[in-house]
């Protein structure tokens, strides 16, 4: 069943005030920041929408969600599932087993939690929660971050009541008879109106030096680390500037013992940043990854940009994240081989022009979508019952 939404977002009014009872909203998603922070800024925003509401996540152990929920206030429960492997390995002998675990999972959190909607951000954890959901008749909404859907995504949409897409270019991997919105990534309100001088002060900067922030996304970027591991010296003592450099887990503990960050009075060298908020005021210039998530972030903070798209994505998506940013002012992009021949002269020429970084800042800003959120989660209430 297919409920005739409108796709423009912005007409529709909130939920009448005149519900009554509890809603039940379970949320999926996991394995990366790119499906997790979109998941609880929907959290926060259906929050916000409709005081008398209960979220529950669910997700994976051993992956950023189990640390990230958390964090953020809300109750996660976990199933035993992880990707298929497209290169043989033994590892996907399992795959069957676990698939079929996280089935009967999945049913009995559904039944002990009778949710009254079920939203997919992606990850690995969405799509045995969200078939299982459709097949017991609870509306499945899905939430779609990049311009190609995930694997997980494209495979639930045959069973979406609502789908929200962050790019038009989405709309085409879903079926036609789904009701789909383009309705922008949803961020998370702390991301803004945090003040840099304290922000830098947090960090322990001084505020007269230029502050770089890298991000690899929540897993680290190879070409990322090597590129700054090989000129850290030159952009910290050269250059004078203050660093803030995520490297994620798996590179941490080689970075941290090959450059010795002690050596380097302004660096931190860390390989998770959960106060990205302080980050993102602080910087001047970031060097991030493409992701679409990350994208947003960047427009919604108003920072200036070096986008190193990350090649091995499904349709290169994050190319074209980059180059939409690059297009409106707002980004410089590099492409990943070529990232250690030109990091620190485009580092140096941009942190050392203040205008070109204001015009930057602001293209930033003018592609901000702050209501993403708010209008998606406005959107799925209204797939609820309970209405008088």
């Amino acid at each position: 069943m297919h409920n005739n939404f409108s796709t423009d977002v912005s007409s529709h009014d909130g939920p009448d005030s005149a519900v009554i009872g509890t809603i039940n909203v379970l949320i999926a998603a996991g394995g990366t920041g790119g499906h997790v922070y979109p998941a609880i800024a929907i959290a926060d925003a259906l929050q916000e929408e409709y005081e008398d509401i209960e979220i529950l996540f669910v997700g994976t152990k051993n992956h950023m969600e189990w640390e990230a929920v958390p964090r953020a206030g809300y109750d996660i429960t976990d199933i035993w599932i992880s990707g298929f492997h497209r290169r043989w390995t033994l590892k996907n002998l399992l795959f069957p087993v676990k698939l079929g675990t996280s089935l009967f999972q999945s049913l009995s959190i559904l039944r002990n939690f009778n949710p009254d909607v079920v939203i997919s951000c992606g990850g690995y954890a969405a799509g045995p929660v969200c078939w299982v959901a459709a097949q017991m008749g609870i509306p499945v909404v899905i939430q779609e971050q990049n311009s190609f859907p995930g694997v997980t995504n494209r495979l639930l949409g045959k069973k979406a009541e609502l789908v929200f897409t962050a790019f038009k270019d989405a709309r085409k991997f879903f079926p036609k008879e789904t009701t789909v919105i383009e309705a922008g990534n949803p961020t998370r309100k702390s991301l803004s109106n945090v003040d840099p001088l304290k922000a830098r002060k947090e960090f322990g900067f001084e505020p007269e030096h230029p502050v770089l922030l890298v991000l690899g996304g929540s897993g680290g970027a190879k070409k990322i680390n090597k590129a700054m591991s090989e000129h850290i010296a030159t952009l910290h003592d050269d250059m004078e500037l203050q660093i803030i450099w995520q490297c994620g887990s798996r590179y941490y503990d080689r970075l941290r013992e090959n450059i010795q960050p002690k050596k380097f009075k302004n660096l931190l060298l860390t390989d998770f940043l959960y106060n990205m908020p302080e980050a993102y005021a602080a910087a001047d210039l970031v060097v991030s990854r493409a992701g679409a998530l990350s994208c947003s972030e960047l427009a919604l903070t108003g920072s200036a940009s070096i986008l190193v798209p990350s090649p091995n994505v499904a349709g290169d998506h994050q190319t074209k994240n980059a180059q939409s940013m690059v297009k409106e002012g707002a980004a410089k992009l590099v492409k990943d081989e070529n990232l250690n021949n030109t990091l620190t002269d485009l580092v140096n020429r941009l942190i050392t022009d203040r205008n070109r970084l204001k015009e930057m800042q602001q293209a930033a800003l003018k592609l901000a979508r702050p209501d993403a959120a708010k209008n998606i989660a406005k959107e799925i209430l209204k797939l609820t019952t309970k209405k008088i």
